[in-house]
Parts: structure tokens; C-alpha cells; sequence
């Protein structure tokens, strides 16, 4: 128990350990040649549930200036994500009857990689994405209106003052990284026109419980969201959730539509979809801490079950790459203690991260073609949640022989 720590959420006490993955660096912090020498911080990892809201998160707060204003993470350089954010602006602009008089400002906007569709179709766009690299990508490589800024309470106020306000907020994998949730949930608020949406995408806790999804624990995830602690959260700053979609994406992915709320809304002006879902966590959060036991258990039969296949491929002399030089790949890593005596070298299809090193292991990281060129006998694929995408991709390799080992939810080669 760790009843001296309060809820990132609701600042209840008395929270509930899950897991605990050590001390690990920075899973986005890649290093150049000159860094490799000099000493790496590291930050406490351990994940607990909040009996109070349910929300489940990581104890440790790394300042938000060290996780995020240089990023490596480029949301574009994924086919998926491209498809999957094009078909929702595209219902987005027809369902919301967007025009060219409309705003539709996106929080952490990365390098552009949504607001461009809806630029494409005539209708304004702004981003706010606080990694000055990224977001000087989103403008110049894009033309897309971006605020270099952390976004909160605060700045939608001052938006509002200037008279920006949206139609549309899209926030995708960025509630789980703030450490001001309630400021940044009222900052939504706060920047909605009167008849204005907030879609929120982010990673299904339950899901990544039930599929023991691990690795998705990193310092900038702060924070594991349901249903039910995505809707107490938002409830308390004045936003009510009217609809809901789970999504394969990411390994499981919630899709949150909100508006802001009136003295009349009550549960029934959640959709159908709402309160279905809510009753489904209902009996699963019935099941006590018995989950979160399995979830711990069942991380400890992955590393057992990897680390043994490793150690039986190296016996054999074979070699082993990786594939993606992710934050969830330097989770299994670092939390299972691989390194450069078992794999030669990551490959990733990010021009931002080839010829870096991966932190912590000190993998070199290469351009995807780096896989043909030395064929290596198998790649350990730590983008798993790519997995399609990714295998399509490496057809060539894989005909001359090449196999990829996929680690969650459990070992398997193909």
C-alpha cells in the first residue's frame, strides 16, 4: 500500500501497488555517440490502482520540460496512425458540418500528422505541441498554425480572450502523459464553443491488463485510464460523456467523445455505448486486486518465457535484431535486462531516431533496410502494436528467411 501517496485524479489515498518494473532511464531518451560514455538517470517505475476513481498510474513525476520538449516520437511515420486519424476527420468534418468558419485545435499535435487532413479539406486548424523540434516540423513542413506551449487551464483561457475557441479538440495519447489532469481537462472546457466536441483517444487500461500489455508503462504515462476514471474525471471539471468507442489501435484504444455539460445533463445524456461500458467495468472492477495479481504473474511468465528463447537462439549462434525504437521497446529491455549481448541492433523507420542509440541498452538504431543487408536469423519485434503493418512491410526479409518474434501478449515466432 502506499496510503502517503494521493491520486493523480481525485487525491484519494490509500493506493494499491500493481506492479513494479525497478529503476529504468527515459524510454524517448535516445542518445548520440558522445552520450554514450556519460552516466544515464534513472526513475523509480511502479505502478498502483486507486480504490477511490480507478484509475490506475505510475508514482514518479519526471518534469514534463525533461520527458517532452525535444521528442523523438513522430506520429506520421506510422502508416496505421495516418489511416486511422484521416477516417475520423473526415466523419469529424461531416458529422460536425465544419467549414472554413470553424476551428479545430488539436492538444499535442506532434508534427501535424492529424490537423493536415482536416487543413486539407478548407477548414482551420491549430496545434498545440510543446517539443519545439516537432512542432517546428508541424509548421514548416505542414503549414500547420502551431503554438509551441504546454497546454492547460491557462492557456485555453487566454485562447478564449483572443476569441479562439473550438469546434472541435482532438486530444490523442496526451491525457495520459500530464500531471495536471483536472487543470487540463477544465482547460478543455474552457476552449469549446458553446456547441463544441472534445474527442479524447486513449490506451484501454483494461485491455492493457488483460492482454498484459507491460511494456505501454513508461515515465511519460502517467496515467491508465477506464472508462469509469476517464468519466469521474471529466464529470468533476464540467465536461459530460455522451459516447464511446473501444479500438484495436495501440493494443486497445478508448475513443471519448465529450461536450460540456448543463445544469439538466444527468446519466441519461450518456449514450447507450456509455452506459453499457460503465456496467461492463463495474463487474469487472468487482474482481478486487485478483486482476492486477494475474497481470503481475503473467509479466513474469513473458520474461521467463523471451529471456529462455533468447538464451536458446544465442546457443545456437543465431543472430537477433529488434525492430522499433520505441518507449514501450525500452520498457521490455530495461525491465527484463536485454542488451548487446543478445541483440546486435534496433532498426526503426524514424529518420529522427537512426543513428541514436537506444537508452540504456545502447542498441545502434538503423534504417529498416539495415535488415536485408545483415539478415539477421530473427528480429524481436518491440512495436508489437504494429505488428501487421510492420510484417507487410518486411516480406522480403522474412522470404529470404528472416523471422520475427513477437513477445506480447505472449512469446510467439512467425
Amino acid at each position: 500500500m502506499n496510503g502517503a501517496c494521493e491520486c493523480r485524479s481525485c487525491s484519494g489515498t490509500g493506493l494499491i501497488d500493481v506492479l513494479s518494473l525497478g529503476c529504468l532511464p527515459l524510454a524517448n531518451s535516445l542518445l548520440t555517440d558522445e552520450q554514450l560514455a556519460e552516466p544515464e538517470e534513472t526513475y523509480p517505475l511502479n505502478l498502483v490502482f486507486c480504490p477511490h476513481c480507478t484509475l490506475v498510474q505510475i508514482l514518479e513525476t519526471v518534469p514534463p520540460e525533461k520527458l517532452f520538449q525535444k521528442y523523438v516520437y513522430l506520429s506520421s511515420f506510422s502508416d496505421t496512425v495516418l489511416r486511422h486519424v484521416r477516417g475520423l476527420t473526415e466523419r469529424m468534418v461531416a458529422s460536425q458540418g465544419l467549414s472554413a468558419a470553424s476551428l479545430v485545435i488539436e492538444v499535442a499535435s506532434n508534427d501535424g500528422y492529424l490537423l493536415q487532413y482536416y487543413r486539407r479539406a478548407g477548414i482551420p486548424v491549430l496545434g498545440i505541441e510543446p517539443a519545439a523540434n516537432i512542432a517546428r516540423i508541424a509548421a514548416e513542413e505542414r503549414g500547420i498554425p502551431t503554438l509551441c506551449e504546454f497546454f492547460g487551464e491557462k492557456l485555453a483561457i487566454h485562447l478564449r480572450q483572443q476569441g479562439r475557441t473550438a469546434d472541435v479538440i482532438h486530444a490523442h495519447n496526451v491525457l495520459a502523459h500530464v500531471p495536471d489532469l483536472n487543470g487540463v481537462v477544465r482547460g478543455f472546457e474552457r476552449l469549446l464553443k458553446e456547441s463544441g466536441i472534445v474527442v479524447v483517444e486513449v490506451p484501454y487500461v483494461i485491455d492493457m491488463i488483460d492482454r498484459c500489455e507491460f511494456d505501454t508503462i513508461y515515465h511519460e504515462h502517467l496515467c491508465y485510464f477506464s472508462l469509469t476514471a476517464v468519466e469521474r474525471l471529466f464529470r468533476r471539471n464540467g465536461l459530460v460523456i455522451y459516447d464511446v468507442e473501444r479500438l484495436a489501435i495501440h493494443g486497445g484504444t478508448l475513443r471519448i467523445f465529450a461536450r460540456a455539460a448543463t445544469q439538466q445533463d444527468g446519466a441519461d445524456e450518456q449514450g447507450a455505448a456509455v452506459r453499457s461500458l460503465l456496467q461492463a467495468e463495474i463487474l469487472w472492477h468487482a474482481q478486487g486486486t485478483s486482476s492486477y495479481r494475474k497481470f503481475r504473474d503473467r509479466v513474469t511468465a513473458v520474461r521467463e518465457s523471451l529471456l529462455g528463447l533468447l538464451r536458446e537462439l544465442k546457443q545456437k549462434q543465431k543472430r537477433i535484431a529488434a525492430y522499433g525504437a520505441s518507449a514501450k521497446g525500452s520498457t521490455l529491455l530495461n525491465s527484463f535486462g536485454i542488451d548487446k549481448d543478445t541483440i546486435d541492433f534496433v532498426v526503426d523507420r524514424s529518420a529522427v531516431k537512426q543513428g541514436l542509440y537506444t537508452p540504456g541498452t545502447h542498441l545502434p538504431i538503423y534504417a529498416p533496410a539495415k535488415l536485408l543487408e545483415e539478415m539477421p536469423d530473427y528480429v524481436l519485434l518491440l512495436t508489437w502494436n504494429f505488428a501487421a503493418e510492420i510484417l507487410g512491410q518486411q516480406t522480403e526479409y522474412r522470404r529470404h528467411g528472416g523471422k520475427f518474434i513477437i513477445p506480447i501478449p505472449e512469446v510467439q515466432v512467425v
